[in-house]
């Protein structure tokens, strides 16, 4: 995609009128490559990848082959792509390939998504779900709440990353200690949740959450923001893309972050260890 915006800025500066054809499952609204009638175009560019002949793995002819065919009467260009090897028909059958690597050599040239505009920044989102908490029989309603959540998270103009709160020596893409997962929370823009812990450690590491109780009626993630005068909360009966998109919006906002940042002190005296220390105190038996 880099590539290909690459290619457009250089066709725009040099006053050349272009299409781009786009997958169908990427981009459902565009221009299809199976829609470009290739009597409109005196020119072909091919952006990026391997140029070669081989068949897909399913079967069927080869993709690169069936293109030079559809489009013979346009001058064809590879640009920024690699040949592992020049002889392939799919090679020959270019008018030029300029490439960014030639027989596993390299030619000099720059891979081309170098060459694409600055990209704009966007907020990184950790997203931390859960599908457990079967203790809460009936009440659950995780599935469509991970539904409805991760269909949201598709609308949203973001970088995503999925997170888990678990910890596991044993597992390279799991935390192996809470500083681990201390020091990826406190670089996120925001954290999305269905796990109290999700929200928790967010909020410790100054970062702001927007969490969802999947327990109909409210169970522990409800509870615990209300413990914190956390505001960025929904029950699961509420789950619905305005009301995500207004706490979205809050978590990022200056207030958002300023009330998250709250959290980052340890607490002053009280709760459930002085609770403790006074059970211990006490004679036992």
């Amino acid at each position: 995609m880099l590539a290909a915006e690459a290619v457009q800025d250089a066709l725009r500066g040099a006053g050349i009128a272009y299409d781009t054809a786009w997958s169908p499952v990427f981009r459902p609204d565009a221009l299809h490559l199976d829609d470009a009638d290739p009597v409109r175009y005196t020119d072909l560019v091919f952006a990026c990848g391997p140029v070669h002949s081989r068949p897909p793995a399913g079967g069927g002819p080869s993709p690169l082959l069936a293109l030079h065919d559809r489009f013979a009467g346009c001058r064809r260009v590879a640009v920024g792509v690699s040949v592992p090897d020049p002889d392939d028909p799919a090679v020959t059958r270019f008018d030029e390939v300029l490439a960014r690597d030639l027989a596993g050599r390299r030619t000099g040239d720059l891979d081309l998504s170098l060459r694409a505009p600055a990209p704009r920044g966007v907020p990184l989102v950790g997203v931390v779900l859960t599908g457990g908490q079967h203790e809460y029989g009936a009440r659950r309603r995780h599935t469509e709440v991970g539904d409805r959540l991760t269909r949201w998270l598709g609308t949203v103009r973001a970088a995503r990353l999925p997170l888990d709160t678990r910890l596991d020596s044993r597992d390279w893409r799991l935390p192996a200690t809470p500083g681990e997962l201390h020091t990826v929370l406190a670089r996120l823009d925001v954290v999305v949740t269905t796990r109290l812990h999700g929200m928790v450690l967010a909020l410790r590491a100054g970062t702001p959450a927007l969490a969802v109780d999947p327990v109909e009626g409210g169970a522990k993630v409800s509870a615990q923001a209300a413990a914190l005068d956390w505001p960025a909360v929904l029950r699961c009966e509420r789950v619905q893309a305005a009301e995500l998109d207004r706490l979205f919006a809050w978590c990022l906002s200056a207030r958002g972050r300023e009330r998250a940042a709250r959290h980052t002190a340890r607490p002053a005296g009280g709760g459930l260890l002085d609770g403790l220390l006074r059970c211990l105190d006490r004679p036992y038996g």
